[in-house]
């Protein structure tokens, strides 16, 4: 993202790191480890979440993705998708720490296989853990104002509700809840999971999350490096749209040129 796109004080800020780019992209899915790199150059995105069970970032002995994104350039967040108990989550993410040093982690405690939906109950208890454990938490949750709150009381660092079910494309379907937990939490609010196309990054943006998370929507398209690109633009519209102030909607048609005022007026 350009310094020019955006005021230069906007940043996204999680436990006092700050980021330019609001967009943060998954690592999952692509035809190979250059096509993905390729993608996030493109996206403009800082920070990259790895899945620490799925993708290889600990074992230099063997293709690493690490060799095509630098840690230096880019923000590494392991995430421990796959994990479906408090347990298996802190675990896989005492490993990326031990491994790599990472100590801000997208925390996922899953609860059904079919719908990919977070354990909210784990997902505290994990979170409240790693927190004491000295971990930066960013919690994969439902859109529940309460579990939010919850999550930000043990002390996470960001929240992250889902718009649609991981890898569905459905976009943002309940824009009522992100309004209320953006309302409600004083962490950042980063959306994830369920976007599917450039219009639903920039209505995520334009309700005032404070930046989005994506994978499937960028890897899984026909192209994914003109997806990435797209996706950064929108984000980046979507969050000037937001600080801009849309006009208020109204139900009946307001005229761009009123006939207030004007002159020899005989109607």
């Amino acid at each position: 993202m350009m310094a020019e796109d955006l005021p230069a004080n906007d940043c996204l800020e999680i436990a006092g790191r700050k980021f330019r780019s609001r967009l943060i992209v998954g690592t999952g899915k692509y035809a190979s480890f250059a096509q993905n790199r390729d993608a996030v150059e493109r996206s403009g995105a800082e920070i990259v979440t790895v899945a620490v069970r799925r993708v290889n970032i600990l074992d230099p002995t063997k293709e690493n993705l690490l060799d095509y994104l630098d840690p230096k350039k880019y923000t590494i967040l392991p995430n421990t998708a796959g994990c479906y108990t408090a347990e298996d989550a802190i675990r896989t993410c005492r490993l990326a720490r031990e491994g790599g040093g990472w100590e801000m982690v997208k925390l996922e405690v899953i609860g059904d296989e079919k719908t990919l939906f977070p354990d909210t109950e784990q997902l505290v208890k994990a979170a409240a853990q790693l927190v004491k454990e000295g971990f930066i938490v960013l919690p994969y949750t439902n859109d529940d104002p309460i579990v939010a709150r919850k999550l930000e009381d043990v002390g996470c660092q960001a929240v992250m509700p889902l718009a649609a079910p991981i890898g569905s494309g459905l976009g943002i379907r309940n824009p009522y809840n992100i309004l209320i937990i953006k309302e409600q939490v004083r962490v950042p609010v980063i959306v994830d999971a369920g976007v599917g196309t450039a219009s639903d990054a920039t209505i995520t943006m334009e309700l005032g999350a404070d930046g989005v998370l994506m994978n499937t929507a960028i890897a899984g398209a026909k192209d994914p490096l003109m997806m990435a690109e797209a996706m950064r633009h929108a984000v980046i519209a979507g969050r000037q749209a937001y600080l801009a102030g849309r006009i208020p909607m109204k139900l009946y048609a307001t005229a761009s040129s009123p006939l207030t005022g004007i002159i020899g007026r005989s109607f």
